[in-house]
């Protein structure tokens, strides 16, 4: 396993995140696997990774009370325990750092997170007091390494970098949101402040360990013997400021191929970086749908559907997943259902765009 410095410990590069653990799909409300999620702790920490990632509210808390009971069996300093603060899901950050104790069976935790900061929380989190209580506890020996997560936008970032001296924070990095996001100038803008980045969502929840078929088809060319996940690993881990790159690994076929990515150093070359970014071009190409928001559709819709706002959100879907189209299902606008199928918007179409095809296809997916 590759490890790298950190103040003075070493982590690995490669860190087991616990949002995406196996569930008991026979058992309501579907609890975490408790026996297949050991085995993959397991084999993580067999092969070298020492750094574990939870949260409060992953799993409805379950995440955190299974992670404390798997970890009892290793020695408290076998390891880096990342937890975090969600003032959405309980504001009293006092009454939930003593929880989180209890429920991973520690006292103290070596990486403590304000949770998932965004533009709409931002000033919720530095008016609460909790950053100062979190300071107070570092001083106090309960958290060894404080940082925070972000989801905001470059500037709420920048703001929040500044709010104090922090050990680390946490970014949603990958090749993808490099080139079509903010992910380059976010890293920029912890970088630029010597401030380490531990990754979220390198594969981008699982998106890019599979492409199209003629994006796959162009990495398995360069390397047969990498899987198409293995290249976004490999590209973040490349960057000199990534200190651990997290992985919500399900099963044990993804935690065996990630640690074969992680298992030593090796460099990406230019070559393999410029045929990675070809490839995320081909599928950035081929999974939207050229919609310019001209309109011209629009008119004689019979449905009066708005057609250009229903393709961006097609092209999200696409891209991040079912969740992004959800609301469609209560809105009380017109949605691809009750699309008739009349093709005149094809006609008005300067990109030739198949609309009645897409909307049949969210129609069906919704239903």
């Amino acid at each position: 396993m590759e490890m790298k410095g950190f103040k003075n410990i070493s982590l690995s590069r490669l860190g087991m995140g616990n949002m995406r653990l196996p569930l008991r799909d026979d058992l309501e409300g579907k609890p975490i696997d408790r026996q297949k999620a050991q085995e993959i702790i397991d084999y993580a920490m067999s092969h070298g990774i020492n750094y574990y990632d939870t949260a409060y509210v992953y799993n409805g808390g379950d995440s955190e009370k299974f992670l404390g009971e798997a970890m009892k069996k290793y020695p408290r300093d076998s390891y880096y325990l990342a937890t975090k603060f969600n003032i959405g899901a309980n504001p009293d950050y006092k009454a939930v750092f003593e929880q989180q104790l209890e429920r991973l069976g520690t006292d103290h935790f070596d990486f403590y997170l304000v949770h998932a900061v965004m533009d709409h929380n931002c000033q919720k989190y530095e008016e609460s007091g909790c950053i100062e209580y979190f300071k107070e506890l570092k001083a106090r020996g309960k958290i060894r390494y404080l940082g925070f997560s972000n989801h905001s936008s470059p500037n709420t970032l920048r703001h929040f970098r500044d709010l104090y001296d922090w050990d680390f924070i946490q970014l949603q990095l990958n090749y993808y949101d490099w080139q079509y996001g903010s992910a380059k100038e976010d890293y920029e803008i912890c970088t630029e402040k010597g401030i380490p980045v531990v990754v979220m969502e390198p594969v981008r929840g699982g998106r890019l360990a599979d492409l199209t078929p003629e994006a796959n088809g162009l990495l398995k060319t360069a390397h047969p013997d990498w899987s198409v996940a293995s290249w976004a690993f490999r590209w973040v881990k490349s960057l000199p400021n990534v200190q651990v790159v997290l992985s919500g690994m399900s099963n044990m076929e993804q935690i065996e191929d990630n640690v074969k990515t992680f298992d030593k150093e090796e460099a990406m070359s230019e070559k393999d970086k410029e045929t990675l970014f070809k490839a995320a071009e081909m599928f950035r190409n081929q999974m939207q749908v050229p919609c310019t928001k001209c309109r011209y559709c629009c008119d004689d819709c019979p449905a009066k559907i708005d057609i250009p706002s229903i393709l961006m959100k097609y092209n999200n879907y696409k891209l991040n997943g079912d969740w992004v189209i959800q609301d469609l299902k209560t809105t009380d606008k017109p949605a691809p259902k009750d699309c008739v199928g009349c093709k005149k918007c094809m006609g008005h179409c300067p990109q030739s765009i198949n609309v009645p095809e897409i909307m049949k296809e969210l129609a069906d997916k919704l239903a």
